[in-house]
Order: C-alpha cells, then sequence, then structure tokens
C-alpha cells in the first residue's frame, strides 16, 4: 500500500493517508478494509521517509501491536514506493496485491474476486467499473479546448484498486521499469510487457478520495456503515 505521497489535490498539509475520515485516518480505514479479507494474509505500507516511526504508532495504537502490518519508508513516486514495499514482502507470498491507501472503504467482496482471479491462473487482475458519462476526446486550439471526438464508451472502465498479480509477474515489470518514473498504475506496467490483465466487477464503494468533496462522499459513507453497524447491534438475538 504506497501511502506516502503528498495529495496535493486535497489540500490539508498532511499526506494523504493520514488525513481523517471519522477522526481516524484514511490509511487504517484502508488497512481494515483490506485485512478483512479472509484473503489477505498481511499488509506492507510505504510511508512518508520522514515519518515511518510515526506511521508504525499510529498503526500499534489503531490496529493493534500484533496487526499483520509491516511499515517501509516509501520513495519520492508512487513507482518506487510499491518496489520498495514489494521488497520487503515475506518470501512466501505468490499473490501481491497494490491497493490505494487512498480508497478506504473497499469491499471485502471486491478484494476477494481479486485474489480469486490470480489463485485462479490471471497473472495480472483489475477491479473496474464501466464508464457512465459520454466521454469526449480534446485537443488544444487557439488557446481553447475543441472536440475532436466522442469516445465510444462501451469498452471503457475505470479502474479501480486493489490490483492483483502472481508476484514474479508484478516483480518483473517494477525491474523491467524505468528507474525514477511516475507510473500510476501497476496493471499498466504489466500490460507493457504484453501480460494480459483481467477484468473483475470493481465496487462505487471503492472510490478515491483525491479533492475535498471526496472528502464529503467519504464522511457520508463512513456515518452511513456506522448507522448500519449501530442499527444490527440493536437487533435482539432471538
Amino acid at each position: 500500500m504506497p501511502a506516502a505521497g503528498l495529495g496535493l489535490r486535497l489540500g490539508g498539509g498532511l499526506p494523504k493517508a493520514l488525513r481523517e475520515l471519522g477522526d481516524v485516518p484514511m490509511l487504517v480505514h484502508a488497512l481494515r478494509s483490506l485485512l478483512a479479507a479472509p484473503g489477505v494474509g498481511a499488509a506492507v505500507v510505504a510511508a512518508p521517509p520522514d515519518g515511518v516511526a510515526d506511521v508504525r504508532g499510529l498503526l500499534a495504537r489503531e490496529l493493534g501491536a500484533d496487526a499483520p502490518v509491516t511499515v517501509v519508508a516509501g520513495g519520492a513516486t508512487r513507482q518506487e514506493s510499491v518496489s520498495l514495499a514489494l521488497a520487503a514482502l515475506d518470501g512466501d507470498c505468490p499473490v501481491v496485491l497494490v491497493h490505494d491507501a487512498a480508497r478506504p472503504f473497499v469491499p471485502v467482496g471486491v478484494v476477494e474476486a481479486v485474489v480469486a482471479a490470480v489463485e485462479s491462473g490471471a497473472p495480472a487482475v483489475v477491479p473496474a467499473l464501466p464508464v457512465v458519462d459520454t466521454v469526449k476526446e480534446v485537443a488544444a486550439e487557439d488557446g481553447a479546448e475543441r472536440v475532436v471526438r466522442t469516445v465510444d464508451r462501451a469498452s471503457l472502465r475505470a479502474v479501480q484498486t486493489p490490483q492483483g498479480f502472481r508476484r514474479d509477474v508484478l516483480a518483473a515489470a517494477h525491474a523491467a521499469a524505468a528507474p525514477g518514473g511516475d507510473t500510476t498504475d501497476d496493471a499498466g506496467m504489466v500490460e507493457r510487457m504484453g501480460v494480459a490483465v483481467t477484468v473483475v466487477p470493481g465496487s462505487e464503494e471503492a472510490f478515491k478520495v483525491t479533492r475535498p468533496f471526496d472528502l464529503l462522499l467519504a464522511e457520508a459513507l463512513l456515518a452511513k456503515r456506522r448507522a448500519e453497524r449501530a442499527s444490527d447491534a440493536e437487533v435482539p438475538v432471538v
């Protein structure tokens, strides 16, 4: 889980992964979502290089000292952070998920679908949703953007995380990538090697918190989930 980015579009001064939702850092929500999936045994977090000790302390308090989470120093780019986290994985780990800390509420079912597809033989898997908006290709002309064409959205998908990989495939993709690059999609790195990427259904709840409005959506979803848990707890057992 790369969590070393500043998230400048979100504002606020803190690294994006440490911004709070309901008084709990987004990173903690994301880890809880992942670790709730039976197919996930451990997690490696690539934290801001100058904040590794702070993140370790935070996760020990929020998740417990025995939580199966390792924290390492991330890099200057997402690509470098993923590479550093990958290098810190336990040796006995044939399937690897790469998940955005900024997607705090991915449902367990999506995580399990990705894991199951890799374990069934797919070398790389991404969860995705159909694109519902009309998509226009544009180009700059005389200081203004002009539509070049309307893209057929029937075959378009909006990709989410966690993205799943056979460990050897993901390691090879990072080894082949240009040093110092800033690839933001690990599946794209695998595609460039000619490896097929399988798509499984994603979820609207797995949206990415990127801008201030996304924080409002995340707070609303968190409030809804907490209300549902409270309601379930009040149901008497017969």
